[in-house]
């Protein structure tokens, strides 16, 4: 799908839709507790469907209606294939499950098999071809000891199977953490569901074995990365306000308005190590701006994309100036333009909604657009209510 944005004055009231990270770990938590449980507030995106469709295969019963699913789980988990489509979340959440039942297959995109699972590839017997990953084995107790600086969802994976073993375990992160706050986003949902994780230090977990998810009744807060590309237009000096946020929220995005309110003053330095997924509306709202250096950026070319090299290829048809490098992304300032030719989505959700973003002011055509199906198909439709003229085709 192509999607023709015209340049347009963004006003009105957006709810910000549920949070994608915390769906999938919720969703996980009531698959594996004795009972049912009810998740109220789930946006099903194309990564939700397939952590649903994987759930599903392993053993849980699972009914959708509307933003509201109910869970039967507890179920003994066997070995299947399991559908993860593109979300690296649910391969790499449910690969440890998978063990618990001597294996399985876990399937995707090309793309998916193409991201790294490196330390899985360290711990369990794996296989991996063009669109699948087979794994075999038991899951043990004991000590892990893991990198934690390539994904904190190996950590969660891990996090997540542990507890239903009969004895103790820890895991032990080798390297300083990435995108640690997901890890707390994990910890909690746990807490949400009866199971404790004792954190003995920054690297350290130890995870009492023989324990029993809860079945409970959760709501999913709102999506902070999925705020962001509103919050954007709002410090552009659009008239949009958001509703629907967590003030106390623990998911590292929520860094967004912080991070444009430093780029609104000058020209500065920011860290994505924690919040990669802001950084391709970080550099929208830079090129607007005053310019940035994102730092620890490396990690984004294992994304959807490469997403610091796809956002570089597009902003420039802006006229921006972008230079990469191994761990950084500097942007600095020059005069936009709106675009000569097409924009390319490159299959990555958050590179169509960042310049749709900036399509809001230059106007331009953004071609594979249905890449917001992965995490926010209504995306188009909430711009649509704030007045931002479009046209599909």
């Amino acid at each position: 799908m192509n999607m023709t944005i015209f340049p347009s004055q963004p006003r009105g009231t957006v709810v910000v839709p549920p949070s994608k990270s915390m769906a999938h770990r919720m969703l996980i938590c009531a698959a594996l507790a004795h009972g049912e449980s009810v998740v109220a507030g789930v946006d099903l995106s194309e990564d939700i469907a397939a952590t649903v469709d994987c759930l599903r295969a392993l053993g849980a019963e699972i009914t959708v209606d509307g933003s509201t699913v109910t869970v039967r789980g507890g179920f003994p988990v066997t070995r299947g294939v399991l559908p993860c489509r593109e979300s690296g979340s649910t391969l790499r959440f449910l690969i440890p499950l998978c063990l618990l039942g001597g294996g399985g297959v876990l399937q995707g995109s090309p793309r998916l098999m193409e991201r790294p699972l490196t330390v899985y590839e360290e711990l369990f017997s794996l296989c991996r071809t063009e669109n699948g990953v087979t794994v075999s084995g038991n899951l043990a107790a004991g000590t892990y000891r893991v990198a934690g600086n390539v994904s904190s969802q190996f950590l969660t994976g891990l996090l997540f199977a542990l507890p239903l073993l009969t004895g103790d375990s820890r895991i032990e992160s080798t390297t300083p953490l990435e995108s640690e706050s997901y890890l707390h986003l994990t910890l909690s949902a746990l807490r949400l569901f009866g199971v404790e994780v004792v954190r003995e230090d920054e690297r350290t977990f130890f995870i009492r074995g023989n324990q029993a998810y809860r079945p409970c009744s959760v709501a999913v807060e709102g999506d902070e990365s999925n705020a962001a590309f509103f919050g954007a237009l709002a410090a552009m000096g659009s008239p949009v306000t958001l509703t629907g946020r967590r003030p106390e929220t623990l998911q590292g995005d929520r860094v967004w308005e912080t991070y444009f309110e430093r780029m609104a003053q000058g020209f500065c330095t920011l860290s994505v190590k924690d919040c990669p997924d802001l950084a391709p509306i970080l550099t929208v709202f830079a090129c607007l701006h005053h310019g940035v250096r994102l730092t620890h950026t490396a990690r984004l070319r294992m994304k959807e994309s490469d997403r610091g090299a796809a956002m570089a290829e597009e902003l420039k048809k802006f006229g921006a100036s972008v230079t990469l490098s191994e761990d950084e992304i500097v942007i600095d300032p020059a005069p936009l333009h709106p675009p000569a030719e097409p924009l390319f989505g490159h299959n990555d959700h958050r590179v169509v909604m960042s310049l749709a973003v900036l399509c809001t002011k230059y106007g331009g055509t953004i071609q594979g657009a249905e890449a917001v199906r992965k995490s926010y198909p209504a995306f188009f439709e909430a711009l649509k209510r704030l007045h931002v003229r479009m046209e599909a085709n």
